[in-house]
């Protein structure tokens, strides 16, 4: 039987023949057609060996129509565009913050014609590339100056290779945190040659156990915002003011790990308070570092702002060499910082600041909108609005919530978890969520104008 099936697997040659007049299909390099084709029929083979196929998918009509499905989804790109309607703002897995449409144009320039990028216009000369975003960085934070890597660990890694290379770093034990994908402040400071020394308990760090483990081989107090998780309950932590006077006091330096990177408030959210780049500066840390595409709302990159003497340094290390970030990444900060030089004009045109700040009455009428375009065009699914809640995301404000309005689609032929995966292989990918056996929809993270293509998605269904 196996034998018979094997045989009416057609030729490489002759499905290559069919590509070849298809017109989506014979733009493609015909060698890499040749190729794939191989590859689909190899799964052909496999079916039958494993005796899951019957001889009519086998059929040449049968075979040419998957593989033009086969051949175009090899051929798509692997990053492709999703709708995030998870309602999590900045969603790790799906890219976290949006540019702002400046800093889109932005890169859109730089990215098709040369640049100053380290050439200085005024003398002729070489420049560096760091001058396009560190005034702009000093103005915002009031540091004396500041550089930025391409991502925070980065920064962490290259402020204590800098630093404290053989020499001993004190932290919290209760801000000994995992960043996600496994990387860990002990990881990093091991890397950087920096030896970690522990003081407290998880929940309680006082500031006596900063003083008792100060040595003559102690170089830094290192306190790490813990943006991704809160410890509630008998907790104590020493205010900034006092770790600032301590360093002073024992001439060592203080460096702070802010992660989320925070330039705003966000004083009128019901949110709890996340410190900022600004106070921390303020109250006199000697370097601070921070994440730019977290609720700055900017692209991937490790911001380090403090006092000139430890950012000179910093870039007079070659690991920075290493860090630094590319062109688009570049413009896209300096873009997205011009917008901080009004508070309100960032909150509009921000992305991230946007999807935060729009009221629970926006929310609400945004999701009658959508809720109105597809209800009215489907009836297979039952559609209904229901009260629920947002996440930040991205290791920020853990555990707090944004109300929100949401989309419950629900199906008498499908469960939520098959119309979840159904959405995720739609060929513009919606990715849901799962709330009491329901399919939600959240219009936080939705853009209007994908509106239609959610539609066209649920109709399929």
């Amino acid at each position: 039987m196996n034998d018979n099936l094997y045989r009416l697997i057609p030729s490489v040659d002759k499905l290559l023949s069919y590509s070849l007049t298809q017109n989506e299909l014979n733009v493609l390099p015909k060698k890499w057609l040749s190729e794939q084709i191989g590859f689909f029929l190899d799964s052909y083979r496999e079916k039958i060996t494993q005796e899951n196929i019957t001889a009519t998918e086998l059929e040449f009509s049968s075979l040419c129509a998957k593989l033009s499905i086969f051949l175009l989804k090899k051929n798509s790109p692997q990053l492709k565009q999703v709708i995030n309607a998870t309602g999590v703002v900045l969603h790790t897995n799906m890219g976290r913050a949006l540019l702002a449409k400046e800093a889109q144009i932005a890169v859109a320039s730089i990215c098709s014609n040369y640049s100053n990028l380290e050439f200085n216009l005024e003398t002729g000369m070489r420049g560096s590339r760091y001058d396009h975003v560190e005034e702009l960085l000093c103005s915002i934070t009031g540091a004396e100056a500041a550089i930025v890597v391409n991502n925070n660990a980065a920064a962490v890694l290259l402020i204590l290779d800098s630093f404290a290379k053989a020499k001993e770093v004190i932290v919290s034990r209760g801000q000994l945190v995992e960043i996600g994908g496994s990387f860990r402040i002990p990881d990093i400071m091991e890397k950087s040659g920096a030896r970690l020394k522990e003081i407290g308990t998880t929940n309680r760090t006082h500031l006596k156990d900063y003083q008792n483990a100060i040595t003559d081989d102690t170089v830094a107090l290192l306190r790490v915002h813990t943006s991704n998780f809160r410890i509630i309950g008998f907790t104590h932590e020493e205010p900034l003011e006092a770790l600032v006077a301590l360093a002073k006091e024992k001439n060592i330096m203080l460096i702070e790990d802010l992660g989320s990177g925070s330039l705003d408030g966000f004083e009128t959210l019901t949110l709890l308070h996340e410190p900022t780049v600004q106070k921390s500066i303020q109250a006199g840390v000697d370097i601070v570092s921070f994440s730019g595409d977290k609720v700055l709302g900017g692209p991937q990159a490790g911001v380090i702002v403090g006092k000139k003497e430890y950012i000179d340094t910093l870039k007079k290390n070659p690991l920075t060499r290493a860090l630094r970030i590319d062109k688009l990444t570049l413009v896209a900060l300096e873009a997205t910082l011009r917008l901080y030089r009004d508070k309100d004009l960032a909150r509009e045109k921000i992305p991230t600041l946007a999807m935060l700040y729009i009221s629970k009455e926006d929310l609400a009428k945004k999701a009658q909108e959508l809720f109105s375009l597809i209800n009215n065009k489907n009836q297979t699914l039952t559609i209904t609005l229901k009260d629920g809640f947002s996440k930040v995301g991205g290791g920020a404000f853990p555990e707090q919530n944004l109300a929100t309005t949401l989309i419950i689609i629900s199906s008498s032929k499908e469960n939520a978890q098959n119309l979840k995966t159904k959405l995720r292989e739609n060929t513009m990918p919606i990715i849901a969520r799962i709330e009491d056996d329901f399919l939600c929809l959240d219009v936080r993270t939705i853009a209007k104008e994908d509106f239609n293509l959610i539609l066209l998605a649920l109709e399929k269904l």
